[in-house]
């Protein structure tokens, strides 16, 4: 059966990478955060792909009882390297100029795994969790990518051995994989996140369930015949695809049997779509079709240069972020499409000159990325690269004492602050500091605790965020503070209202502080560290950026929790001079901060002798 083109499937990916743009947007509104479920919109291009790549397979099998490796490969090597390639050769100049040592070793690294079509497992085995950490890595998003192609490498090969020896199990093998895919989804979103996220038996469910489509629609010679199902079952299925992008958020187990709501909406749109009906005429139209046949243009352009943007503070003004940096996107992707993408499909461009023009690019690639991997940076900036992880490794979270115990939750400002607490030899003396830290996730999972509900958290988390709420005197949050929200989690109310009535003392401490790698910039550019002139002018400018970050909305914020007359303080307070006008960046010839704002070792010791005024308020309250 011959695969005709199906201009509904543009749609569908046109609405997939859509919601993973927004997503990555991060574009909020009265503090909210739109389309918190985008990140599905993944799900929906690997089930479009397991269809249209067995489609391939099995017409080509059908028709003529065989398989060419060689054609099939060529076409993939056609629709993905060429674009990928330039993608990549353009952001290394970008990458070189902008980012400091660590994060240019950590951009080199994932390009060299990129290539090789294993990012997801660099990125699993880094630690660098897709769901919290932001806009830090230019080519996260690949991961994907390195899914779907292990699956274009391992699938053909099964399917093949499948159709020639055990033909009529067929169908039968691809259930049992979806099933079994599926079980270890749902089983490793509970207690392996990231692997259940990051690695293809946990995604590959996904994939099978369009590959199963397709094979109905090959041995059966039609999709849904049903009339009254043809009408009715697309809009279903468009519900729920865009139940999933509005009301998913970072807090549900994915991929699991949850993510069956999306995969189940875009089943049911490949199967049941129909010329007559009204969700295949909306996909079919000029807009989203347009959409859908930029979408891996504009997939791969989006995220690396929203990384960038957010790295030259250019996303920060909301005219850049909702409009400006969008359009060049689409722009962009419009050019390669039809500069790149479409000229190298063709076949009348002989393989033998894609090959040598993807060969000398790839040879760049490699070169650049192995020049910076075996470069020596300046040892001011890469000296303190392990310490702070090295404290961690050192210090007992759960040795509880008789002291006073302060339990510190939050995100990784709290690991910065339970460090200048524990050099501060006084405070030792008196109390004992412990804490849970990684991002809203934490408070969520007290919430869980404090309301006995168990729904978020992972047991040995759960096990320990008992103990120690259990054990402490005081509490301390310690969030990031930016632009028009904290980081705090939207439940906050409920953690408060717990604390009132177990009679815990607690303050909340909101980071105000950040742009601190000015000083590594000066020394990435100049190759020095800069002269005492230089240095108060760092200084200086990094303190109007502190309190211009802190005027955006900051009155706002602090309204909010003196109407709550909950006590709190901002970072800015324990590590500005305000009186002088400027923030430190060096102190006895030493860097106080890691990147933008975690502290050094050697911060930490400068910035314990006024860590006695959180205590302080604490103990007032």
């Amino acid at each position: 059966m011959k695969h005709n083109y199906r201009p509904e499937i543009e749609g569908l990916r046109a609405i997939a990478v859509g919601a993973v743009i927004v997503y990555h947007a991060q574009i909020t509104i009265f503090g909210h955060q739109l389309f918190e479920g985008g990140f599905i919109g993944v799900d929906i291009f690997f089930v479009i792909s397991g269809y249209l790549i067995t489609s391939i397979i099995l017409n080509e099998l059908v028709a003529t009882g065989s398989f060419s490796f060689k054609h099939f490969y060529e076409r993939r090597i056609r629709r993905i390297l060429p674009l990928l390639l330039f993608v990549m050769l353009v952001s290394l100049p970008i990458a070189w100029v902008h980012l400091m040592p660590n994060d240019l070793l950590d951009f080199s690294k994932s390009i060299l795994y990129s290539l090789g079509f294993s990012s997801n497992f660099y990125f699993h085995y880094s630690g660098l969790e897709y769901a919290v950490s932001g806009l830090k890595n230019p080519y996260l998003h690949t991961w994907s990518l390195s899914v779907e192609e292990q699956y274009y490498i391992l699938f053909p090969i099964v399917l093949l051995v499948t159709f020639k020896y055990f033909k009529k199990y067929l169908i039968h093998i691809l259930i049992f994989g979806f099933f079994i895919s599926l079980g270890l989804a749902e089983f490793s979103s509970k207690n392996y996140p990231s692997v259940s996220f990051y690695f293809l038996h946990t995604r590959m469910w996904e994939l099978l369930a369009g590959s199963i489509l397709a094979y109905f629609e090959i041995t059966l010679g039609h999709r849904g015949k049903t009339q009254s199902l043809n009408l009715i079952l697309p809009f279903i299925g468009l519900f729920l695809i865009g139940h999933s992008i509005l009301f998913f958020n970072n807090k549900i187990f994915h991929p699991s049997l949850y993510t069956l709501s999306p995969i189940i909406g875009v089943c049911l749109i490949i199967w049941f779509s129909n010329k007559n009906e009204i969700i295949t005429k909306l996909l079919s139209s000029k807009l989203f079709v347009g959409i859908g046949l930029i979408s891996y243009s504009l997939y791969l352009w989006h995220y690396p240069i929203f990384v960038f943007a957010n790295k030259l503070n250019l996303s920060e003004g909301i005219i850049f972020k909702k409009l400006l940096i969008p359009i060049f996107i689409i722009i962009l992707s419009i050019f390669s499409y039809y500069f790149i993408e479409k000229p190298f499909r063709k076949k009348k461009i002989k393989f033998k000159k894609i090959f040598l023009a993807l060969f000398l690019k790839l040879l760049l690639i490699i070169l650049f990325c192995t020049y910076v991997l075996n470069l020596k940076f300046h040892p001011f900036l890469t000296k303190y690269a392990d310490e702070h992880r090295n404290f961690k490794l050192n210090y007992n979270y759960n040795n509880f004492s008789d002291k006073k115990n302060i339990f510190i939750i939050g995100n990784s400002y709290a690991d910065n602050l339970l460090n200048i607490f524990y050099n501060n030899k006084q405070l030792v003396n008196d109390y004992y500091f412990y804490t849970v830290a990684g991002g809203n996730y934490q408070i969520d999972c007290l919430i869980d605790f404090l309301e006995r509900k168990k729904l978020i958290c992972d047991k040995n988390l759960f096990s320990v965020l008992e103990k120690q709420y259990e054990k402490s005197n005081y509490i301390i949050f310690y969030e990031r503070f930016k632009f028009t929200k904290t980081y705090l989690s939207p439940d906050f109310d409920k953690v408060i209202n717990h604390l009132k009535k177990d009679k815990k003392r607690f303050i909340v401490l909101l980071d105000d502080v950040s742009g601190a790698d000015i000083l590594d910039i000066h020394i990435h550019r100049k190759g020095s560290v800069p002269n005492l002139n230089e240095l108060n002018k760092l200084e200086n400018k990094f303190f109007k950026k502190v309190i211009n970050w802190r005027e955006r909305d900051f009155e706002r914020v602090k309204n909010k929790f003196l109407k709550d007359n909950i006590d709190f303080l901002t970072t800015s307070e324990l590590y500005c001079d305000y009186t002088n006008k400027n923030c430190p960046l060096i102190k006895n010839n030493n860097k106080l901060y890691v990147d933008y704002g975690h502290v050094t070792n050697n911060g930490a010791k400068y910035f314990s002798t006024t860590s006695r005024l959180i205590i302080k308020k604490l103990l007032n309250k």
